[in-house]
């Protein structure tokens, strides 16, 4: 009875050893051969050089456009206007007939002043005959001095009245002439200010004409900047109606008196540029360069490069590799004012530096990215932001061994 025993115990031994052994050889068929590394994504980043910032500061100022020369006419006389022979846009040439007044009682004017004169031009032949006949007989002593002097007033006093006549006869017959108004110069018709069989007085605007080949741009500018102004300065001009469009222009005058009830001061700016699209009126912006004075040299980077954590602020800048590969290494840096194009960085960097100028919040210390072919500057980083912005690259991925 033991024999049978031990003998059921040993078999029971070996069928729970070859059972362990089965399950083992089962689980490593079911596992099979480890899996391969997920593949590691290098970001492909865009970088921007690093750059000294410019000691120029920019200053926009709001103003309107304007003709180099725009000229307010009217007659100078009084009338009905009888007719206006030009409208809004029309191109007109020096001497152009714009419009005319109902000349009739001007007519008449001189119609009277030439009778006048003829009235007394025959009083001074009179006078004047009768003067030489006193002359001859106040030398055969048959009148007296004083009326030989007598003779010779009337004369006098006759043609001085002829004069006075002709002095009036000229004076009507140009005032005949203003009836008609002519353009004083080549230009254009901007407005159109009265009708037919409308009075005018003198001096009443009629039309306004405008002219000139370079357009203009006033601007009122603060009394604290007025006198670092100069005139000939370089600016940047840009009009509301023209997105995207950049005109340059030279200050050509600069106010020595404020506005009306104002502080302000006017400065014009001649474009330089063509600006045939332009139009009187156009709401206008002009960037001045103004000097800040500053003998540090500060660096700038676009204000996207900056990021910040509990360790304050950074940027990650690019240290190539080589075959279009960097490390995105983490530098702290210190802060300063806004700039044009990004903003200042006092501490930290130094000029000549690659710094990631996007997806800095997707990076992390010591990671591989993907470099473009060259680095982008300051300059075309601005331009990104006004709107020319180029389609993103597109991500790489590497298989680890």
């Amino acid at each position: 009875m033991s024999d049978s025993s031990d003998s059921h115990l040993r078999l029971s031994s070996v069928q729970l050893t070859a059972v362990i052994a089965a399950s083992g050889l089962l689980a490593a068929g079911c596992t099979g051969p480890a899996p391969a590394p997920a593949p590691e994504v290098v970001r492909a980043v865009r970088t921007v050089m690093v750059e000294s910032a410019d000691r120029r500061q920019a200053r926009t100022f709001a103003g309107a456009a304007r003709a180099e020369v725009e000229s307010s006419i009217g007659f100078r006389v009084a009338g009905t206007i009888s007719h206006v022979h030009v409208g809004v846009g029309d191109r007109v040439r020096a001497g152009q007939l714009i419009a005319r007044l109902d000349a009739a009682d001007y007519e008449l004017q001189v119609q009277e002043a030439r009778a006048a004169l003829r009235q007394v031009e025959a009083l001074a032949d009179n006078a004047a005959a009768v003067l030489r006949r006193a002359w001859v007989l106040f030398e055969s002593d048959n009148i007296a001095r004083t009326d030989l002097e007598e003779a010779t007033a009337a004369a006098d006093s006759t043609a001085a009245q002829v004069e006075a006549a002709g002095k009036r006869l000229e004076l009507v017959e140009r005032q005949m002439g203003h009836t008609q108004l002519a353009a004083p110069l080549d230009g254009v018709v901007a407005a159109v200010h009265v009708t037919a069989n409308e009075h005018v007085m003198p001096g009443q605007p009629v039309v306004v004409l405008t002219a000139g080949a370079a357009p203009e741009v006033e601007v009122a500018v603060p009394e604290g900047l007025i006198r670092r102004i100069r005139k000939g300065a370089a600016v940047t001009v840009r009009f509301g109606a023209m997105p995207g469009a950049r005109f340059r222009g030279r200050v050509s005058e600069v106010g020595v008196a404020p506005m009306a009830t104002s502080t302000l001061f006017a400065v014009v700016v001649r474009l330089e540029d063509g600006a045939s699209a332009m139009r009187p009126g156009m709401a206008a912006e002009v960037s001045m360069p103004f000097d800040s004075g500053d003998t540090v040299e500060r660096l700038v980077v676009p204000s996207q490069s900056v990021g910040e954590d509990r360790e304050g602020r950074f940027v990650f800048v690019a240290e190539s590799t080589g075959d279009g590969l960097a490390v995105a290494r983490r530098w702290p840096v210190t802060v300063g004012r806004l700039a044009p194009g990004g903003v200042e960085i006092v501490a930290g960097l130094s000029t000549g530096a690659r710094v990631v100028s996007a997806g800095v919040s997707r990076l992390a210390d010591g990671d591989v990215v993907s470099l473009p072919s060259a680095p982008t500057t300051l300059a075309a980083v601005s331009r990104l932001a006004d709107g020319d912005v180029p389609s993103p690259a597109p991500a790489m991925t590497t298989t680890g061994g």
